[in-house]
């Protein structure tokens, strides 16, 4: 009779103990979210930019490109026009020499050393106006660069994304997560009304 009592105790622990399992078991697989809900409950509150799409329609980024290729345009007319000036004096001094034209050959060594000074003076002047471009051009980068931040950090705090991020920062984004489209919109009408009070 014991050993009978002792045996239905141990099955009926065992069951109970094997129901209480399976119930842990289908609790855990009913709170675990699935594969995509999980993915889109991770990835909900963060968002991206495209910084070459920002680039090309911000109109600050559109006017510092005309800015841009003005500078270069102009570095480049200027290396043009002294190449072109220190040309016709070299060619002025050759001329004259194989037309006799020089009374003393300390007249010759005159222009051939202005010659000379043309050139390093010219070399001089392009390596500044290349310094001084591309120091506005780098300034001119920075500001806006600090004008997208600064426009992100305000426009962040109504919206309360846990993250914004750049799309060149990864190889695939959900395109539902794009603010680019608003983000440009926002940098204009900021960037419109600065340029309107001035």
């Amino acid at each position: 009779m014991k050993k009978t009592a002792f045996s239905l105790v141990l099955l009926l622990g065992l069951a109970a103990a094997s129901c209480s399992g399976n119930k842990t078991t289908d609790n855990t697989a009913q709170n675990k979210p699935s594969e995509s809900e999980k993915t889109t409950a991770e990835i909900s509150n963060i968002r991206y930019i495209d910084l070459d799409s920002i680039s090309a329609n911000y109109n600050l980024a559109k006017d510092f490109q005309e800015n841009s290729l003005r500078a270069y345009s102009k570095l480049d007319n200027a290396q043009q026009a002294k190449a072109a000036e220190i040309q016709r004096f070299g060619q002025q001094i050759e001329e004259k020499a194989k037309s006799n034209g020089y009374i003393s050959q300390t007249t010759y060594e005159a222009d051939v050393a202005k010659f000379n000074k043309m050139q390093q003076d010219a070399q001089n002047y392009l390596a500044k106006l290349q310094r001084d471009t591309e120091q506005e051009l780098m300034q001119q980068q920075q500001q806006l660069t600090d004008s997208i931040e600064s426009f992100i950090k305000d426009y962040n705090k109504t919206m309360g994304y846990d993250a914004i991020l750049f799309k060149a920062a990864g190889i695939y984004f959900n395109p539902a997560l794009d603010i680019t489209d608003e983000v440009v919109k926002g940098l204009n009408a900021r960037y419109n009304k600065v340029s309107e009070e001035k």
